[in-house]
Formats: structure tokens, sequence, C-alpha cells
């Protein structure tokens, strides 16, 4: 395998706190030997766990960098033991356009893992850290939101792993997080993801949902910034117990979980998210905006639960993820 091409200014083994970049080579218009330059936080001291922070996956969703530029400008290595890493927009070319992939070459970096040493731009971001940050990492913290086409009931999230004691450690960690809901959720598109490299390494990771809509609330800020302090404390990192609030425990048990529209047009939702559902309620209806006189299509629960997600837009496609419809579990 080829060596990377990202060069990094920070040194991963010195104590103390480093602010510099990844340097990603990128020959465009406007730079012939151009670099796309992700910031990254390093602190450090002494022997000790490492966690890995992350933010803007996918560019459009606000609260990991809020939460994460915040954490790099108060953090002190004095007060941790062993490592944090922490890198507010994974993605940077997708968070500095404002959108879901990268504007440089559209790639899903959440689908792009493990990655490629000679690839695109995103191939060689997921490659970094594929064989360079994930290998170091003991935890790994990916915060999502449900950007500008999904809104989500704020949770923490791990997932069912065929390791039980891995999936233990992660069910641990997802609970340390504390976000108002937990959820145990199946990944219908699990290939290539993120989430997958790092738990094919054995590594402790989780992510979140935590709102939607292409901005960030107060709420849904505080909630990640006080559940990245939560896990350096289960991490051992920092002294202390984690900050624990009640949370629901939620879960998305197969398929029938998520509602897909099958029709275009404007959708009129029926019920807000965390509304209790039976089988069969009207969840949403969808007008159709080629003509007036026409009965809207209804879409009904598929299973009893809990509203956790919703397209966000008023407009719809067939093939937009409609809703997303959990279980209360007993974890």
């Amino acid at each position: 395998m080829n060596s990377s091409p990202v060069r990094q200014t920070v040194d991963f083994e010195a104590d103390g706190v480093q602010h510099g970049h990844l340097k990603v080579p990128y020959s465009g218009d406007e730079s012939a030997w151009g670099a796309v330059m992700i910031p990254i936080t390093v602190a450090k001291n002494g022997d000790g766990p490492t966690v890995l922070l992350t933010g803007a996956n996918h560019g459009d969703e606000y609260e990991g960098p809020i939460a994460l530029w915040s954490l790099s400008n108060t953090l002190e290595s004095t007060h941790i033991s062993g490592r944090v890493i922490i890198i507010p927009a994974m993605n940077y070319p997708a968070f500095k356009g404002g959108k879901r992939t990268s504007v440089i070459d559209r790639g899903n970096l959440n689908r792009a893992f493990p990655g490629r040493p000679d690839g695109s731009v995103t191939e060689v971001i997921a490659d970094y850290f594929s064989r360079i940050l994930l290998p170091m990492s003991d935890y790994v913290v990916d915060i999502h939101s449900g950007g500008k086409t999904l809104e989500f009931l704020p949770f923490a999230a791990s997932h069912v792993l065929e390791d039980k004691e891995q999936q233990s450690r992660c069910m641990n960690a997802m609970l340390a997080f504390n976000a108002p809901y937990s959820m145990v959720l199946l990944e219908l598109d699990a290939a290539k993801m993120y989430d997958t490299a790092a738990e094919a390494m054995g590594k402790t990771f989780i992510s979140t949902e935590l709102g939607g809509g292409g901005s960030a609330s107060a709420k849904t800020v505080s909630i990640a910034k006080r559940g990245v302090l939560n896990m350096l404390k289960h991490a051992d990192i920092l002294t202390g117990k984690p900050e624990l609030l009640p949370s629901i425990a939620l879960a998305t048990p197969d398929y029938r979980s998520f509602v897909t529209s099958e029709h275009s047009g404007l959708l009129e939702m029926c019920v807000d998210l965390g509304s209790e559902l039976i089988a069969g309620d009207v969840i949403a209806l969808i007008h159709d905006i080629e003509r007036t006189g026409s009965a809207p299509v209804k879409y009904k629960a598929t299973i009893n639960g809990v509203l956790a997600g919703r397209h966000y837009p008023a407009l719809i496609q067939p093939g937009d993820n409609l809703a997303v419809i959990a279980i209360r579990s007993g974890l």
C-alpha cells in the first residue's frame, strides 16, 4: 500500500496542545500546487488512551464542528491523562461549501472508507483516517445531525456487533455520552462507512444524530458539548464522572423502521418528532403539486414506536427517507 500523501503539521507523540492542519494535496484551478487544509488539534499528557473526536463527516451538519472548535479552544493538556485528537470538520471541502458532500469531487466521506491513497480528495482523506488516525485511537466519537434534508430526535448511537464484548463497550460509551435518547441503530447502508471501518478495527465507536435542518440550536449544541466531555471522563482522560441525565432507550429493529417516499410533492407531517405511534397511524401526507383537487397520498406507521426522524424540507421526492420509527428498548 502506498504511503499517505497527507502531511500533518502536528506531532501526535508530543505532550502539550498543538493546533495545526492535515495537508491534503489538491491541484485545482485556483491553486496548481495547493492543498486542502483540514484543521486539527492534538492535546496530550503522558500515557493513556486516545479519543478521536470528529465532526462534519457530512459538511452540512453543525453541532459537531461547533462543539469541537469550542473544545479545541478550551482543552488544556495539564487537565488530561492521555491524548485527544480533535478534527471539527473531517470533510473540510464539504463543510466549507455548506454541502453534505465534497465540493471538489462530490465525495460522500461516510461512504468512502477505507479510502485510497491515490484516489480522489475524499478517498485520500478516508485513507488517512483508516491507516493513520483510527489505528492510534481507542475511542472514536463521530458527531452527526440530519443536515439539510433530515431532522432527528437528539440521540447518541451504537450498533449491534458480532463481537459482543466490543458491542458492550460501544453501548456503555453511548450511554456515557448521554444524549436525551440512546439508540441501537440499524444501518441500512453500512458498507464503506467510517463507523464500519472503526468497528472492524475493534474500536469503541459511537455516533450521534443531534438535530437537523442544516443548522444547529443552543439545545443541540449543548448536548454535543456535554457529550464530548462525558466521553473524555468515561475514557478516564478527564477526571470525574460523566454528567448523566435521563435518557430514553430506543432501537431500530429492522427495515420497517425506515419509511421511504414513493411520491413527489409537498410533505405535510401529521405527527411531530417524539410522538408515540401505532402501526397504521397516518404520519404524513404528500400533496400533488402539479394540480389542485387531487387527494394527498397517506403514509402510515409501519410499526408501533416513536417518530425518531423525518424528512426536513417540505418538498419530497421518490426515494427520500420520509420517516424513521424507533421502538422503545430496554438496552
